[in-house]
């Protein structure tokens, strides 16, 4: 039950200063220190970050600190070193699928198998820096190079350059070891869909030994062409994109297994194998290459997944000849559910693997043995709660760890268990209240853990296996120098509850941000949302201070978790299937009109702000519930799911060929004259996720039909629209848009 927030009795005067727009996008950061890609070293000895810079939040340098003499090193300055040089676009698109599009400077590295130095790309090009301070520069051309890899013992380095895998050994010229096959195919990259929805990057891998690579084919000839226009400031550029969209074909894709020097290649078995029950036997090419691994032995092993993403293959290939069997298979949960894809799987050496599942409802870790009688399944986790992350296997105790939140669905806690006992109750590593990630070195002997909470940014040290913290990479304390210590005075908590979703029977949690509030004032809601599936907004962990600067400007900040949010299982995900902009506004009203209950928001004030799925939520509620809401923010909507990706959509929605009135029924289009309230529609107009044409549609049919509505578009920017100057002016415009609509704070 929400207990009312507490109510100051007077207006008390501070020096806090004023947390504006400006402020929170600007440098340094006011997180604090935000390091990023942690590793540790292969023998354990050093921990390497990417650390942003207090002059510049998004310009990152690599670190490295030594765990014996407890000293940090600044390995690679990417300003000293970098040339500025503009990267190509595929490098800009394939950053803009990682979500990295906005950083500058190193976002990757990877370390040498000797632990002697990493493989560092910047600005295009790729430098190996050695722990003593020495840069040597690995390639320097005009072209980019893409995925860069050391090869597994350290000896070689490889890469994508135009649509060719190139290999050559570490300090020699390298050379293309696949040919050059025209515009349309593309050697060692994953194809769009991989890379945006299936968060594979990779489109080659090394064997353990570096005798051989397998390496992706893909043939975009058939998928169909998205003209999209980058317009920006100064011009527009013109690109032919290959866009997938929902109910059209996908790309061919292959897989090749070849010496080091492209030869001796064999041409792996994807297809012979498929069941007719689930594939598309008149087209055994329609499928999802979705992850590649060498086992610790040298064996190859491949996942498959069905059009219609129901049933995922373990293939096992004989790297020699090609020829591949399926070792087991995983189905959807249900008939009316899809798999989810992770990389929470491991291959063990005495030939086992630890597999996550959610066949029993809720994503669990399992030991599969595997012998003459097929597949021995043994389940190590289980619950009501969802193991979201394996971090790492200690093999020598037959220690397995993760992350969960199986005590509090807002938390996720780190734990370990064995997977041979199977005891079924696993030791908490670390305390609750936070929201903690964490990784492990190779063995699974030291664990990095990172954690945060509401009230606390982001903090990480080092740990021993039992959790234990033995030094911290960054303890980030809320102390004199911390650059959000000033505003500290005016931090707000947050407060958090459930209600009943629209069935009357599930349990919603949300949280709530309020204002210092004065006794008989009403106050307006700002009310954030993403509602589609995958992630989960209400969380412990440290939101920023963007949260707190509309808080400060007397705004209660309100989200919800609807149906179809992740991290509580198959049964609470599974509404959206097929009906994608149904179960999410029935939610989202119930929120609203909870809010209206409580005798501190004024409820005729409550703005709804949502980016891209929030975006088409913000659409969808508006439509459904005129009057509700006093005004919408929608950014980078998607508008009709046919204009989306095969692989995200069709995972939820299916096939529009196949069922055409769920798509009628989802889209924003069809309703959208009912919007009445004040909206306002914000897109970047280079987008090559959500393209524009969501957007240009919705704007033609609005005008058409002369219903009243505000816009604001950005030339150059994709779908991520930030930055320190741009973001500034996005957040004033949106409530420059509220003030102008009268959803303000009372005087």
């Amino acid at each position: 039950m929400l207990s009312a927030p507490a109510i100051a009795d007077d207006h008390t005067v501070t020096d806090t200063p004023e947390l504006t727009f400006e402020r929170v996008f600007a440098s340094p950061s006011l997180n604090g220190l935000a390091p990023r890609q942690a590793k540790l070293s292969p023998d354990g000895r050093y921990l390497t970050v990417l650390r942003n810079r207090d002059d510049e939040r998004e310009r990152y340098d690599l670190w490295g600190y030594d765990r014996e003499t407890s000293e940090w090193t600044m390995l690679v300055d990417s300003e000293a070193l970098g040339s500025g040089r503009e990267l190509s676009e595929d490098e800009k698109m394939q950053r803009e699928r990682a979500r990295v599009g906005n950083l500058k400077g190193i976002i990757s590295y990877q370390w040498v198998s000797d632990g002697s130095g990493v493989l560092v790309p910047l600005d295009g090009d790729l430098y190996l820096a050695k722990l003593d301070g020495e840069v040597t520069r690995l390639t320097d051309t005009e072209e980019s190079e893409l995925n860069p890899k050391l090869s597994p013992t350290g000896g070689s380095v490889s890469f994508v350059r135009e649509r060719q895998l190139w290999v050559g050994k570490v300090g020699e010229a390298a050379a293309p070891i696949t040919p050059k096959e025209g515009d349309t195919i593309r050697w060692g990259e994953a194809e769009f869909v991989a890379q945006e929805e299936m968060s594979r990057m990779d489109g080659y891998w090394w064997a353990p030994d570096d005798s051989r690579l397998v390496v992706q084919r893909t043939d975009e000839e058939r998928v169909g062409i998205v003209t999209r226009a980058a317009i920006g400031a100064a011009g527009t550029k013109v690109f032919d994109q290959r866009y997938p969209v929902a109910g059209s074909d996908n790309a061919i894709v292959e897989l090749f297994v070849m010496d080091p020097d492209g030869g001796n290649r064999v041409k792996v078995d994807l297809t012979s194998n498929q069941s007719p029950e689930h594939y598309n036997i008149e087209d055994p090419t329609d499928f999802y290459l979705v992850r590649v691994n060498w086992s610790p032995d040298g064996g190859l092993y491949v996942q498959r997944q069905n059009r219609q993403q129901t049933v995922l293959d373990m293939l096992k290939v004989d790297p020699s000849t090609g020829a591949s069997e399926v070792l087991f298979t995983e189905k959807a949960a249900t008939e009316d559910y899809w798999i989810n894809i992770e990389d929470n799987y491991r291959f063990l050496k005495d030939g086992s693997m630890i597999w996550w599942s959610e066949r029993d409802g809720f994503g669990h870790l399992y030991r599969l043995d595997f012998d003459d009688d097929g597949v021995q399944t043994h389940q190590i986790t289980q619950g009501d709660y969802v193991v979201s992350n394996l971090v790492g296997v200690d093999q020598d105790s037959e220690t397995v760890f993760f992350t969960a939140n199986r005590v509090n669905l807002r938390d996720q806690s780190v734990y370990s268990t064995s997977y041979r006992e199977l005891s079924g109750f696993p030791t908490a590593l670390t305390i609750g209240g936070y929201q903690h990630s964490a990784a492990m070195d190779q063995a699974g002997k030291s664990l990095l853990i990172s954690r945060s909470r509401h009230d606390q940014p982001t903090q990480s040290y080092l740990a021993q296996q039992n959790g234990d913290r033995i030094a911290w990479v960054e303890e980030n304390a809320l102390d004199a120098s911390h650059p959000y210590t000033p505003y500290l005075a005016s931090h707000r908590p947050a407060e958090f509850g459930t209600i009943k979703a629209a069935d009357g029977t599930t349990d919603l949690h949300y949280k709530m941000v309020t204002p210092e509030m004065e006794p008989g004032k009403k106050y307006p809601v700002f009310y954030y949302h993403y509602s589609g599936p995958g992630p989960q907004v209400v969380t412990s962990g440290w939101d920023g201070a963007l949260q707190q600067a509309v808080v400060d400007a007397g705004y209660i900040w309100f989200e919800l978790d609807n149906r179809g949010s992740a991290n509580r299982g198959v049964a609470f995900e599974q509404p959206l299937y097929h009906a994608m902009g149904g179960v999410e506004v029935d939610d989202q009203r119930e929120g609203a009109e909870f809010l209206k209950t409580l005798d501190f928001v004024d409820g005729g004030k409550i703005a709804l702000y949502g980016w891209s799925y929030g975006g088409y939520m913000t659409l969808k509620q508006m439509q459904a519930d005129p009057g509700l809401y006093a005004a919408g923010i929608s950014g980078a909507p998607v508008t009709k799911w046919e204009l989306y990706d095969t692989h995200y959509t069709e995972r939820y929605m299916g096939d529009p060929r196949e069922v055409p009135e769920a798509y009628e029924a989802a889209s924003a289009i069809p309703d959208a004259t009912k919007i009445s309230d004040p909206l306002l529609l914000i897109h970047g107009m280079a987008d090559d996720n959500v393209v524009f044409e969501n957007s240009s549609e919705l704007i033609s049919v609005l005008q058409e039909n002369n219903v009243p509505f505000e816009m604001m578009l950005y030339p150059g920017y994709t779908h991520r629209v930030s930055g320190e100057n741009i973001s500034p002016h996005l957040w004033n415009t949106i409530f420059t848009f509220l003030e102008r609509n009268g959803v303000t704070p009372p005087e």
